[in-house]
């Protein structure tokens, strides 16, 4: 209920009238759609993740346009991408599937896009211990699409590298030529 309140004071601050047909719905409609947007909040990614031991693949393993959607924590605006994770095992690899859904959980939280990038590099090497990890986002952010500098065609990319993708020239390059960049 609370939510709905500031929903409702938020449409009087803004100029309209919350009683009016249209949107007497609205902040009920937005106070359930907040519970969605925002349910990466009490939930551990590390606890989506299907790691199995003992594996003998040391080759690269890349997922790529994982397709996100977060907040702007400065703004509260959406920004919304793809995601690349790239891997080298070191005798442990994750459950493909559970990728995405560790993305989606810190995705649905207030974000930026450096601390989102970090986030999701810094689990996997926490879990995986690789011998090699590359994480890159790509996002359109409403915030400069519909505000401020309002540059409609802008990509805001961020990178974070650990391992053999930090340190070898050769395997960045083989990372980056897999997901197009």
């Amino acid at each position: 209920m609370a939510v709905e309140d500031l929903i409702k004071k938020l449409i009087k601050e803004i100029g309209d009238d919350p009683s009016r047909e249209g949107l007497l719905d609205t902040p009920r409609r937005v106070a359930q759609s907040y519970k969605t947007l925002f349910s990466g909040y009490g939930k551990d990614p590390k606890k989506v993740l299907k790691v199995f031991d003992g594996e003998n693949y040391d080759e690269m393993i890349v997922l790529k346009d994982i397709e996100f959607h977060s907040f702007c924590e400065h703004h509260m605006i959406p920004f919304f991408g793809k995601a690349h994770v790239g891997y080298i095992p070191n005798g442990k690899i994750v459950g493909l599937s559970k990728i995405p859904r560790m993305i989606e959980i810190f995705a649905r939280r207030l974000q930026n896009q450096e601390r989102l990038t970090q986030q999701i590099a810094d689990t996997l090497n926490g879990l995986l211990h690789p011998r090699g990890i590359g994480v890159v986002l790509e996002a359109r952010h409403l915030c400069m699409m519909a505000r401020g500098v309002e540059k409609q065609n802008s990509v805001v990319m961020t990178s974070a590298l650990h391992g053999l993708f930090k340190k070898n020239e050769n395997t960045r390059a083989e990372f980056l030529k897999l997901i197009g960049k």
